[in-house]
């Protein structure tokens, strides 16, 4: 199996995605996503300047490198806001493929108006754009996305930010099994052995920023996430053992050694 991440007309080398919040500056952003070796660093254009060239621009710390700039829309909770924000990105930037993030509980979960975010999928895949779609683990709705013109479906694992890791890995299975664009696990990751899980069901990527931004060292763990998404994709494609309740020998017990014989 290959190991390019194809996303619409886009390919990735890394089938790991970093984010650039809540690093303390942009060079300790540059830093940890050259460690990760991640193909692409998704940004949120309401709090992040990639379109001010007359501001301190995180482009600027990335226009040496492959790294694909990935704008969201955190902080929209319309779809009109989120379809209004792309338009004014891609006329300002030029870059097309986006992650779709709209939120409907901005008080305490942070999950996704997914309605809101179907709507704002429609019109912005019709006008030319490659959208990524962050979403609940639902695969009903997965569908509807992919149906909607979405190039990626990006369910959560846990509350953004939250760190606790894939909850419910059937739901990431359905998912899976319910689209052909590719499933990107998103939010809730915190550590290593997270991203290395999301992989191993089967996941075509990983999404991951607290868990390194806010690590005590972030360049180290961006390079354990790297490392953890590659041992869960061989994991996966190397093709697990199945799980039984009982012991099963490693050897085989017919035509053992008698001793006394």
């Amino acid at each position: 199996m290959s190991d390019i991440l194809k996303v619409g007309k886009y390919e990735f080398s890394s089938r790991l995605i970093v984010g650039s919040g809540k690093y303390p500056d942009f060079k300790t952003t540059r830093d940890a996503t050259l460690a990760s070796e991640s193909s692409m660093i998704t940004v949120a254009v309401r709090r992040v300047n990639i379109t001010n060239p007359d501001e301190e621009n995180l482009m600027d710390y990335f226009k040496d490198t492959n790294v694909q700039i990935l704008p969201n829309s955190a902080g929209c909770t319309t779809a009109q806001d989120a379809i209004t924000l792309f338009r004014m990105v891609r006329e300002a930037t030029g870059i097309d493929i986006i992650k779709m993030e709209v939120i409907g509980d901005t008080a305490k979960t942070l999950y996704p108006d997914v309605m809101a975010t179907l709507e704002a999928t429609k019109v912005l895949a019709k006008e030319g754009f490659t959208v990524m779609a962050y979403t609940n683990d639902d695969p009903i709705m997965a569908k509807r996305l992919e149906d909607a013109g979405a190039a990626a479906v990006m369910p959560l694992a846990a509350p953004i930010g939250s760190g606790l890791g894939v909850q419910n890995r059937y739901n990431v299975l359905f998912v899976k099994e319910a689209v052909q664009v590719p499933v990107i696990v998103d939010a809730g990751i915190g550590c290593a052995s997270d991203a290395s899980i999301a992989m191993e069901i089967g996941a075509d990527g990983v999404l991951t920023n607290t868990a390194i931004a806010q690590a005590q060292n972030p360049v180290l763990m961006a390079e354990a996430m790297k490392l953890a998404v590659q041992a869960g994709r061989k994991s996966f494609e190397a093709g697990r053992i199945l799980k039984r309740p009982f012991a099963t020998a490693s050897s085989p017990t017919e035509g053992l050694v008698e001793f006394g014989k």
